[in-house]
């Protein structure tokens, strides 16, 4: 299929894209304070207790560990957190620890006191995944994985089932960027797991997730989107997105969903896709930046998009864009529903999450300024 003068594989049918589907399936923020519901609430304390359990949380202060963490404390969950970040909390229940969860000396004095659960929001490379993981799944009795929904090629609606692209591509220059390409290289790590003869494990594929200090548009992040929009300075999106479906979670429901997994045996040696039935074209969620935050942006053909991006990082805004952006990603979540007792009710819409993130920034708060921004300025400024 072509979309902005630009071919790329694509599944699934367009019709299917409209509307809802039902819900059949820069520095770090710690916070104390949970989101849980008064009505999840009861269900939590009567089923979910984590009462007299440690977790590990590896990476623990990004976009979604923020949420996650206070969620599992407040389930009764010990948790000591990790992080190359200077942290604390006034909570008890939660203990940071500063230091390089890559280092394995360090991990090893880590694991050795004894953890029911580990949560690995740590990005690794191929060859660094195959050296450890098996002493993380060793070290626990519940080891969670974090892949991508981007690791899906396009199918609609995407289910745990769905193809991905590892296996479905037949472009062999993107399949030769394997061991870089966070799509890929996921996917791979991902088998890694399943072949490692232990079902002690939880993969789990997070959609966009948008957070505290933490936001996207297309392929945009906030040092460049809200740096742009905070300073009354317009963006550039791509034309070939604007009317794809795109999918796009608050952490603070993601940190809900993560916490129900912990221990649940139903998650045991499970993928789910972490994620909202709710998907609005990335010409919606624009509107959204507009009305939120003051977003101005103007649409132009895609090559001139990715002809801002610095030129080390051109081919992965590339395949970013054209591999996830601009595949109509509409997710079935009844799966992890299911698994942790959550309706798609229970869930913030796009617009209420982003609204309360935004409106959370502290006042004169300042994003600093990405290279592609300075790009679009220098586009702006042309005759």
């Amino acid at each position: 299929m072509t979309r902005g003068g630009l071919t790329f594989e694509r599944r699934g049918s367009s019709a299917e894209t409209q509307g809802h589907m039902p819900a059949t399936t820069e520095g770090p923020v710690a916070t104390d304070r949970p989101v849980t519901t008064e009505r999840e609430s009861h269900h939590v304390s009567e089923t979910m207790s984590g009462a007299g359990k440690k977790v590990l949380v590896l990476g623990g202060t990004g976009a979604m560990g923020v949420y996650l963490v206070p969620e599992l404390a407040r389930m009764g969950y010990q948790v000591d957190v990790v992080s190359l970040d200077d942290v604390s909390s006034a909570d008890p229940r939660i203990s940071y620890t500063q230091g390089n969860a890559k280092d394995d000396n360090f991990l090893a004095t880590l694991l050795a006191r004894g953890y029911d659960a580990i949560v690995d929001f740590m990005i690794y490379t191929i060859p660094e995944f195959t050296a450890r993981h098996r002493a993380l799944l060793e070290a626990t009795s519940h080891y969670f994985f974090f892949a991508s929904y981007r690791i899906y090629a396009e199918d609609v609606p995407l289910t745990e089932e769905s193809p991905r692209l590892l296996n479905e591509s037949t472009n062999q220059k993107f399949l030769a960027t394997e061991e870089h390409e966070y799509s890929l290289y996921k996917a791979r790590q991902e088998d890694i797991v399943r072949g490692s003869g232990t079902g002690n494990w939880t993969i789990l594929r997070p959609a966009i997730t948008f957070s505290r200090r933490r936001f996207q548009l297309v392929t945009l992040e906030a040092d460049t989107l809200m740096f742009r929009a905070m300073n009354g300075l317009p963006v550039v999106l791509p034309d070939a997105a604007m009317g794809v479906q795109a999918t796009m979670n608050w952490a603070g429901d993601v940190g809900r969903m993560l916490a129900r997994l912990v221990l649940n045996p139903k998650a045991l040696g499970q993928t789910f896709t972490v994620a909202t039935a709710e998907h609005h074209p990335w010409s919606e969620i624009a509107e959204y930046y507009a009305e939120l935050a003051g977003l101005r942006y103007e649409i132009v053909p895609v090559e001139t998009y990715l002809g801002l991006f610095p030129p080390e990082r051109r081919q992965g805004a590339s395949y970013q864009l054209l591999y996830d952006r601009c595949f109509n990603r509409v997710v079935d979540n009844s799966l992890i529903l299911a698994a942790t007792g959550l309706s798609q009710s229970d869930l913030s819409s796009v617009h209420d999450g982003l609204r309360r993130e935004i409106n959370a920034l502290p006042e004169g708060f300042q994003f600093s300024e990405s290279d592609l921004s300075r790009s679009m300025t220098a586009f702006f400024e042309q005759p």
